[in-house]
């Protein structure tokens, strides 16, 4: 299948997974604590999970799986091509009403990222990208916002990275939280931040499909060693990075690199 066919069966699957999540919301639902950090799951996650298990199996036969709900058992995604998903990115922000969930899928080829949709129903907000073709929202192109400069530069992040870059350049502009992490960093991308952190600990499937978002917007997502991410390799948990246009990025990046105990 052509990935412009395919791109448009997951912008398809995607609407339908928002549909199913939102009819989830709209009745009383269990939610509870999974794992060690007790981090919340309800039933709409197992529910778009499956959901998108099924559509996106459909539409590559061959691919693996690799989803927060889901036992990642290594066999099971040890193939060219994965499917990497995260079937409620802000699980918090879903059992507490607000707008800012997203569900978050990427096909990945040997590690990077060829296909990406992340969907936000609440905010109907839709964004798809191809590897080499560009970013969109809503169908319209999007951008990075440009320039190097951080002062007035909108950046959101965990509240200890915002407050360590403002004590070095106070003229920032920290943003407020963004639940989807996934989100969070799709806005640099979409040019409503100029720049985004995510904090260590973050997962393959927070990560992918706002990676190739952002790339395909102009932008750089990054470690703090200014390395690039690679995907469905055996250890699936990622360190702290920084996402923002190409120039912008070098700045911060300077900033870290300097200045590394504190971000620590």
């Amino acid at each position: 299948m052509p990935d412009s066919e395919l791109l448009r069966g997951l912008e398809a699957v995607l609407h339908e997974a928002g549909a199913l999540a939102r009819t989830v919301a709209a009745r009383p639902y269990r939610h509870w604590t999974k794992g060690e950090d007790r981090s919340p799951v309800s039933e709409a996650d197992i529910a778009v999970n499956d959901l998108l298990r099924e559509k996106l199996t459909r539409l590559v036969p061959a691919a693996g799986w690799l989803s927060e709900e889901t036992e990642d058992v290594y066999g099971a995604r040890a193939a060219s091509q994965v499917w990497i998903v995260d079937p409620i990115d802000g699980t918090r922000a879903f059992i507490s009403g607000r707008p800012d969930w997203t569900i978050s899928v990427a096909l990945v080829t040997e590690g990077h990222p060829d296909l990406a949709g992340l969907y936000a129903p609440r905010l109907d907000k839709m964004f798809l990208a191809r590897h080499g073709a560009g970013a969109t929202l809503n169908g319209a192109p999007i951008r990075v916002s440009s320039g190097d400069d951080l002062a007035g530069a909108r950046i959101a992040g965990p509240k200890r990275y915002l407050e360590k870059l403002q004590r070095l350049t106070p003229a920032a502009l920290p943003q407020p939280k963004v639940h989807s992490l996934a989100l969070r960093l799709t806005q640099v991308g979409e040019g409503v931040l100029d720049a985004a952190f995510s904090s260590g600990g973050s997962h393959d499937w927070d990560l992918a499909a706002a990676h190739l978002l952002v790339h395909e917007a102009g932008g750089l997502m990054t470690d703090f060693a200014g390395r690039p991410l690679s995907f469905n390799r055996p250890h699936v948990v990622h360190g702290a990075l920084i996402a923002a246009g190409p120039a912008r990025h070098g700045t911060i990046l300077g900033l870290v690199r300097d200045r590394m105990p504190e971000f620590a």
